[in-house]
This record gives structure tokens, C-alpha cells and sequence, in this order.
């Protein structure tokens, strides 16, 4: 058995299905081509407004003093 020859198909066929991988994920699944150094971006959230942040506050307290006032009906 000759280890050298083995070892050369071996790396052969590494390049090749490395290439054939390569190629495979520059086409997305609805066919358009994409670049290979294309990385995706980090998606960024979305800041809340000041009203937003107000709306949200009142809210909540609205929702703890109904929390704080059924567990007083309960208690009584």
C-alpha cells in the first residue's frame, strides 16, 4: 500500500470538495448569487422613543397598583 499516493488523492479530493462547498453556499436557496466575502450584519434593535419610554412607564405602574389592589381584596 503506498501511503504517499494515498495521502495525494486524499488531499485532492479536500480541495475539491472545498470548492464544491464555496460554491455551494454563494447560492442561496432562491438562486441569487451572493459574494463570498459578504458577512452577514449584526441586526441592531430598535430604540424606544421618549414617549414610548413614558407610555411604557405608565403602564406598568397602572398594572402594579391593580396587582397591589387585588392582593389587599384578597387579604381583607
Amino acid at each position: 500500500m503506498d501511503v504517499k499516493r494515498i495521502l495525494a488523492e486524499l488531499r485532492g479530493e479536500q480541495t475539491r470538495i472545498t470548492q464544491v462547498i464555496a460554491a455551494i453556499e454563494a447560492i442561496s436557496t432562491d438562486g441569487i448569487k451572493r459574494s463570498l466575502s459578504a458577512t452577514p450584519k449584526k441586526r441592531r434593535r430598535g430604540r424606544m422613543t421618549a414617549a414610548g419610554r413614558k407610555r411604557l412607564s405608565e403602564l406598568l405602574k397602572k398594572r402594579w397598583a391593580l396587582g397591589k389592589m387585588k392582593r389587599k381584596v384578597r387579604a381583607a
